[in-house]
């Protein structure tokens, strides 16, 4: 860096300070915003989701063989069953956009081709069987249906396209070797294997499990008022794998996997929370961004209104099912049920601090296609889906 383009940031900066509008309410309240939504999200979602979802993704890059990462996701894997896999792993995990991001990173760097882990990439957070249960119940069955069916067609489709749309750079990916892989680990038998994958998974699902509707005695709310002895029962059956089926080497490979992750992910995830925030603010609250404005722009089913509530969604942070409770208070204010659907197809899958994550993955170019290709199909389907139900 020459001493001109060093002066030039140091003049930018003194710039940037000097004139600097504290005294402007509207810029306080969004700083404010910022620094409450990133404690709200560090508090909330870090330890119990992100830290989980770490040490699984450290898992796979580590105990999972390339060969079996190839035989479900890889470029000559059977396409209907590495697609039909991926998009339906958000039933499993029901993990928000940001979770879902290291265990995404996990299996496109241990090999998987770039279609079925973009497919899983969008599937985690989109098709979440709560959030699908909320959207019906609190805003109306057909709004529910479409979900569901949106966000499974939209897995396999937005995987398919990028496939194709990248498929030299893919070719090319798999021919130099260019996977980050090891050695394939064979210590431990296919049901060991398993096992110990299903208690992280069984962790991460329980100890983030929703709180019912009020009044809803049925199964979700007796498995939340258990959650925490599943939870704990989950962890100690893990503390007793690792002891009896683990070596000391192994552990430690582990968990460096899994700090590589977090230094990756965590830095640039907790800074576009904070953007996120200063922009549009937390439910209920206001950032830079009136909500006025936003609300006057996704009344109706026009093409702007669809298009407006797709880029919007895209770039604010959703925490699973807060998607649900933003979009009553929209439509009661007179939201279309077009742009609502539409939200609800970009916005969990997507948020200004994943597309930080995922371009420091798969690069700019695969980023800015993935998430174009996102907003230009839940503009379409909540323009189409808007003419369905008028």
């Amino acid at each position: 860096m020459t001493d001109f383009k060093k002066f030039l940031y140091v003049l930018a900066g003194f710039l940037a300070c000097f004139y600097l509008p504290i005294e402007n309410l509207r810029f306080t309240n969004a700083v404010f915003e910022a620094l409450a939504l990133v404690k709200w999200y560090a508090r909330e979602h870090v330890i119990l989701c992100l830290v989980p979802a770490f040490f699984i993704a450290g898992a796979i890059s580590v105990f999972v063989s390339q060969a079996s990462v190839l035989k479900y996701f890889g470029a000559k894997a059977n396409k209907f069953l590495s697609y039909g896999v991926a998009s339906v792993s958000g039933t499993i995990l029901a993990v928000c956009s940001c979770t879902v991001l290291p265990l995404f990173s996990g299996i496109y760097k241990r090999g998987s081709g770039l279609g079925p882990a973009i497919a899983f990439l969008y599937s985690g957070p989109a098709i979440n069987v709560l959030a699908i249960i909320l959207t019906a119940r609190i805003l109306g069955w057909q709004l529910g249906l479409a979900r569901a069916i949106g966000a499974v067609v939209f897995s396999v489709a937005i995987g398919l396209l990028m496939h194709f749309i990248f498929l030299k750079e893919e070719q090319a990916r798999q021919a130099n070797g260019d996977l980050n892989v090891g050695a394939v680990k064979e210590a431990r038998s296919l049901g060991q294997t398993v096992l110990y994958f299903a208690s992280m998974i069984a962790f991460l699902v329980f100890a983030n499990w929703g709180k019912p509707l009020e009044g809803d005695r049925g199964t979700w709310a007796l498995i939340f008022q258990y959650k925490w002895w599943i939870s704990g029962f989950s962890l100690v059956a893990l503390a007793v794998i690792l002891i009896k089926w683990f070596k000391k080497e192994e552990l430690k490979e582990w968990t460096s996997a899994s700090w590589g992750f977090a230094l990756q992910i965590l830095p640039l995830l907790l800074g576009g929370v904070l953007v996120s925030g200063f922009l549009l603010g937390r439910v209920g609250h206001e950032g830079i961004i009136p909500s006025k404005w936003v609300e006057s722009l996704v009344g109706g089913n026009s093409f702007r209104a669809n298009f407006f509530s797709s880029i919007v969604a895209a770039f604010m942070y959703f925490a699973t099912l807060t998607e649900v409770p933003i979009l009553q208070g929209l439509i009661g204010s007179g939201m279309g049920k077009g742009p609502a659907l539409a939200l609800l197809l970009a916005g969990p899958a997507l948020s200004l601090p994943s597309m930080l994550v995922i371009r420091g993955v798969i690069g700019t170019k695969k980023t800015v296609i993935y998430v174009s290709l996102v907003v230009v199909m839940a503009t379409i389907s909540g323009m189409i889906f808007g003419a369905i139900v008028s």
